[in-house]
């Protein structure tokens, strides 16, 4: 995604258009394909995008436009990626496991962790713009590789505590 983003809270329909670089109605057919593209709508009756909802249509079109995704590829692809699952190791030959586990905090420590766009730092802001390199990818995948293994861990310690409580038990 080459589009910076400019730091606003909201943006108008003709805004995320010029931004992302297709039409209106493209975009208003977005909406309707995928669920994640919810802008809200004013008093007025217009559409204004969040930071996110601009963010969710240049990755939408990254998906069908570059990629060359079908629109239910796209939409699989996306929903992949919100789940936090990869499907990129998955197109290098190894099939990634849906994790079991939630990655989100505990509603417990939710609060202590979400930000707004409005109060993160500028610069956290600016990351959405960074391109990693090829060795930089191949270090994420490894990393990201090794965090599911050590979920599987925890998964399968987790089933042994279990089957040891209900052997205890009886």
């Amino acid at each position: 995604m080459a589009s910076v983003i400019p730091e606003k809270l909201f943006f108008k329909i003709g805004e995320v258009c010029e931004l992302a670089g297709v039409q209106a109605h493209v975009l208003r057919y977005w909406e309707t394909e995928f669920p994640t593209l919810a802008p809200q709508k004013n008093r007025a009756g217009q559409r204004t995008y969040r930071r996110r909802d601009v963010e969710m249509a240049l990755r939408i079109k990254e998906l069908l436009y570059d990629e060359q995704y079908t629109i239910a590829g796209a939409k699989k692809k996306l929903a992949n990626e919100l789940r936090g699952g990869t499907t990129r190791e998955a197109d290098h030959g190894s099939v990634a496991k849906p994790a079991t586990r939630s990655l989100k905090p505990p509603p417990s420590l939710a609060g202590k962790f979400s930000t707004s766009s409005a109060s993160a730092p500028a610069d956290s802001q600016s990351s959405h713009s960074f391109k990693p390199s090829s060795e930089q990818k191949e270090a994420l995948r490894q990393i990201a590789k090794e965090l599911r293994e050590i979920l599987d861990l925890l998964d399968e310690s987790d089933r042994d505590a279990r089957a040891n409580t209900a052997t205890s038990r009886k």
